[in-house]
């Protein structure tokens, strides 16, 4: 989304698919080209140790956004790769600013960081609960986005993702989970509380999304209810920002005095 104007998230259809290379099974291919592309990327940026990607994922309760992490990046080396799932914050990180904990997880040199939620939690739950006064998490955008200019300023360049669900599909996800024993256990009495206030998130993502999405650190809006179209389109997502920043292997130090194949 361009930055400066509304999100308009109410007006995006989450089930849409246009711009996908064929159909299902063509996309799921496709998908599994751009892993490849993606692995050799990923190699480049780890060899050349000297900037860092950071892809923050964002959405409702059963948006996918583990799933995401699971198909898109599944072929990356891991060594380069760390996750950060945010949850509520300990006693120790509630004590200091609500960037601390998040500064301390964002990517070194070389590595691709994820954050499975992130500090967008703080305008976005804390807004909907009423946590803290409006003055505060209202303020916090600007914090927000001098905070990724700094790490822009650094050498991460950061990719922020909306996987934009509907809610009928986040009832037919949350119904799913209660029937599956493999994903049962992620839910929690809280997920169908927060279901209730549907609308309330949705209004705090607009605003979140539109006061936030800068040049340096722009916001994607995936429609995310089909998750072969979601992988595909995050997928397209990294490969155009990892190609755009073009890492390269370093050079080769000197091997004065080393044997060679051809030595004799």
């Amino acid at each position: 989304m361009r930055p400066g104007r509304p999100a308009g998230i109410a007006g995006r259809h989450p089930g849409d698919t246009g711009g996908a290379p064929g159909s299902r099974q063509q996309t799921e291919a496709a998908n599994s080209a751009q892993i490849e592309s993606l692995e050799g990327l990923q190699g480049r940026l780890w060899a050349e140790a000297r900037r860092s990607l950071l892809v923050v994922l964002q959405g409702v309760d059963a948006a996918g956004k583990d799933g995401t992490i699971r198909r898109v990046f599944h072929g990356v080396n891991p060594q380069g790769v760390h996750v950060t799932s945010f949850k509520v914050p300990t006693h120790l990180e509630a004590a200091h600013d609500f960037l601390w904990r998040v500064h301390a997880a964002a990517p070194a040199a070389g590595e691709i960081g994820i954050f499975n939620r992130s500090h967008y939690e703080e305008v976005l739950v804390v807004r909907v609960h009423e946590l803290v006064p409006e003055p505060l998490w209202r303020a916090r955008y600007e914090h927000i986005v001098a905070f990724e200019r700094l790490l822009a300023h650094g050498g991460t360049t950061v990719v922020k993702i909306f996987l934009h669900i509907s809610s009928e599909e986040q009832d037919r996800r949350l119904a799913d989970r209660l029937e599956r024993p493999d994903k049962r256990w992620k839910l929690q009495e809280s997920d169908f509380l927060e279901r209730s206030r549907w609308d309330d998130y949705q209004a705090a993502y607009e605003e979140a999304l539109t006061r936030t999405s800068t040049e340096q650190a722009p916001w994607y809006v995936v429609p995310a209810d089909h998750k072969w179209f979601r992988d595909w389109v995050v997928g397209e997502i990294l490969l155009a920002t990892l190609t755009e920043m073009d890492p390269r292997y370093p050079e080769s130090p000197a091997l004065d005095g080393v044997p060679t194949r051809d030595a004799p």
